[in-house]
């Protein structure tokens, strides 16, 4: 196996934690991203903090998910793409020459829009990325599985139907399913692309419950097009238009207190 040579993540701080401090702990810097010559991310600064939640809101098409998928380098796989600035995770730039891109992708985990289990088993879509990642031994595998399956709010569902296909679960089931699979290799951030937008509201209020209780370990970066969403789960926000980033703060003041009457038009439902 080839050397890992991205170092771990996790900044060098002492007991006291980064969302305590107020450290970053992603520092995205004068970022900007260019699909040939058209310029789809205009200069975009931010520093989020660790074991919180960030929300990323603006119409479609304004760059949020694209600038979410440059945590992981997923941009890396379109091509004529080209990204200038940095990001760098725990103090460590991403897009240095050295960084190993599957480490990378290990330690930033992603949940997409449209939930994807593999056609596989319950069980065995929860250990794939363990067995990936070197672990064999059955009984640390199920004790890991159940693990991810309770932190996912997941286990008491399907406990009794671990071999049975993970593509007859419903939506909500199957989409907690992939964050339980994201989780289960520990990453250090958990990025979602509209985790919800395709559930019911009861399903989707269960995601919900789900992210606030995953940031106690995780550091999680969402994508939402529901304001509502935003406003419940995130700590802060950051809204974006048409490439560039508008405005960011405490999610609360955000929706109450907003800076830019841009930032006021779009929380209303003037626009987008």
């Amino acid at each position: 196996m080839a050397e890992i040579s991205i170092p771990k993540l996790a900044p060098p701080t002492t007991s006291v934690s980064a969302a305590q401090t107020n450290t970053p702990f992603i520092e995205i810097e004068d970022v900007s991203l260019f699909y040939g010559a058209s310029k789809a991310l205009k200069n975009i600064s931010l520093k989020l903090e660790e074991k919180v939640v960030t929300a990323f809101i603006g119409p479609s098409g304004c760059g949020k998910s694209t600038l979410l998928r440059c945590l992981n380098r997923m941009n890396d796989l379109i091509d004529n793409v080209r990204i200038d600035g940095a990001i760098k995770i725990g103090g460590h730039d991403i897009y240095a020459s050295d960084v190993d891109v599957i480490e990378l992708r290990k330690r930033v985990g992603m949940v997409f829009q449209k939930s994807n289990p593999f056609p596989k088993t319950i069980y065995e879509n929860v250990a794939y990325g363990l067995r990936l990642h070197g672990m064999k031994a059955k009984s640390d595998l199920d004790a890991r599985i159940e693990e991810c399956l309770r932190a996912s709010a997941l286990w008491d569902e399907v406990k009794d139907r671990l071999n049975s296909s993970a593509l007859g679960l419903s939506g909500g089931q199957q989409q907690r399913l992939c964050i339980a699979r994201a989780i289960a290799i520990k990453p250090e951030v958990i990025l979602m692309d509209e985790p919800a937008s395709a559930l019911d509201p009861i399903a989707t209020a269960r995601i919900e419950d789900l992210i606030l209780e995953l940031k106690k370990e995780f550091t999680i970066v969402i994508v939402t097009h529901n304001m509502q969403q935003a406003a419940r789960i995130s700590d802060q926000t950051a809204f974006f238009y048409i490439g560039e980033l508008v405005e960011f703060g405490a999610t609360a003041k955000i929706f109450t207190n907003p800076a830019q009457k841009r930032t006021e038009d779009y929380v209303s439902g003037r626009f987008g």
